[in-house]
This record gives C-alpha cells, structure tokens and sequence, in this order.
C-alpha cells in the first residue's frame, strides 16, 4: 500500500493528549480505532505499517494541522476516515508520500498559536508582551522553560498581536521541547503584567529555577497546533473540511452558552442569597 499523509484537526480537551495510553481516551486512540473499524488496521496490530505522527501534543491541547502518515489503501480518503471518528477529530486533507516518509523526522517546521485572554489590559501591557516575547526569540537554551533534561536548545521565531479580548502568541521551530510554548507564554504574560524583564534573564541563564522561583506552564486549553510544514502538496477533501467547519462551528456556539451561563451565575451571585 502506498505512504499517505492526513492532515487532522481536533479539540484537544476531551483528550489527554495525542499519544495513545491505556484506559484514557486520547486523539491517538479515536484513530486507531477507527481504522479498525475500517478493516485499515487488523485487530492484533498496535499501529498501520510506517505510522508517525508530526507531534505528541499534551492533554488538552488542540490542532488545526497534526499530520499522521502510514502506509493506507487508495480509497482511504479524509471524508471516509472522518466517518469512524467523533466530532471533535476531524480529518480534513491527505497527499500521496513517498515510501520512505516519516511525519515527525520530516517535518521542516512546526508553528503552534496559544490564545492568552488578556481583555483590558491597554497597550502598555501589549507592549511589555512584545517586548517579552522578543527577548525569548532565537536560539537559546531553555532548560528553564521545559521539564526535559537534554535536548534544550532551541530557535525560536514568531510573534505576538492583539485579536480582540486575546493576545495571540505565535511561536515557530522546527522542534519543541515539553511544555516549552506554554512556559514561554507563561513568562511572556507574567512580565507583561510586572514589567519584570529580569525574570527573563533568570529563564534564560544557567542557573536552574526551582520551586517558586520557576515558570509555570500556561494552562494547555488555549493552546493549538497550528501547522507543520512539509515538502509535500496536501489537496483538501472538500466534504471532510465542510464538515470539519460544521463540528467545529458547532463547539464553538455551543461554549458561547456555556460561557454565558457562567457570567450570570457570576454576575448575580452579587445579589445576595
């Protein structure tokens, strides 16, 4: 069978995370199952012929663009793998790769966009965040920023610009450590606030953060994997990215409600009992 490559998109927070686990319900597992479903992949076999996927993203965290390749039967289109998963996975566009294709080696850069409600701050907060974020920018080691113990140097391009009540932060690399985006928005967003931009020097020195003197990861809900950039040409399934638009647009209004019967509990618990 030849080598292909879906691109995937899916609300990471139903999920604790993309890698697959035993007896929690990760995106992973929702493919797996459904190329089972599909008779793709046989029953007593862990994962398709040449599987990999472009990242492990963690709990909670959502994607626009993952990528998964394996070896699969022509007929297996993204509308018919769409099919067998639940709504909040969505497979969306696929392309033919060659045979020795590998979707994490291969990958030439990866961007993840992290949404950082921040309303009414004014532009001197803005400012600070961009100034923040600059200072994080290039190649540095950031042992401080990630829970992994080797493989801490990175290069880091991107940016940060205001979209309504959220900052959105955009970061690109061709490799990210653990917990490394949503530590440096963690920073980005504490200096903003404090004007602090030693805690930047701190990070970024050799000395190690521990305790309370580290940075935090942001929480991973307003985290998406937004793209990863191949050399190859992936043609959109017009049927799977019109019902992708549909799961999605549909999660989107039904936490609209949510949200607002959030704000009038908290809004009237000001009249007394």
């Amino acid at each position: 069978m030849p080598r292909r490559a879906f691109r995937v998109a899916y609300d990471g927070r139903p999920y604790h995370g993309f890698q697959r686990q035993p007896d929690v319900a990760t995106v992973e597992g929702e493919l797996f199952g459904a190329l089972r479903r599909l008779d793709v992949l046989a029953g007593d076999e862990r994962r398709p012929d040449g599987y990999a996927a472009a990242g492990r993203t963690d709990a909670g965290v959502s994607a626009l663009r993952q990528t998964v390749a394996f070896d699969a039967p022509e007929w297996l289109t993204p509308h018919a793998l769409t099919g067998e998963l639940p709504r909040s996975i969505r497979a969306w566009a696929s392309t033919d790769a060659p045979s020795d294709f590998h979707a994490t080696h291969h990958a030439n850069r990866r961007t993840y966009r992290y949404f950082l409600f921040s309303p009414d701050r004014g532009r001197e907060y803005d400012d600070r965040a961009a100034r923040a974020l600059d200072r994080l920018l290039g190649e540095h080691d950031f042992h401080n920023l990630t829970p992994d113990d080797h493989g801490t140097v990175r290069d880091l391009d991107g940016g940060a610009e205001r979209d309504g009540a959220f900052l959105v932060v955009t970061l690109r690399a061709s490799g990210f450590c653990r917990e490394l985006v949503r530590r440096v928005v963690s920073l980005v967003a504490e200096v903003a606030a404090a004007g602090d931009f030693e805690r930047i020097d701190a990070a970024l020195g050799d000395d190690p953060l521990d305790g309370p003197a580290g940075v935090q990861p942001a929480p991973p809900g307003p985290l998406v994997l937004h793209d990863v950039a191949y050399d190859l040409d992936f043609a959109v399934d017009a049927d799977a990215a019109a019902a992708a638009r549909a799961a999605f647009g549909g999660l989107r209004e039904e936490r609209r409600g949510l949200a607002r019967v959030a704000g009038h509990v908290a809004d009237h618990l000001a009249d007394g009992a």
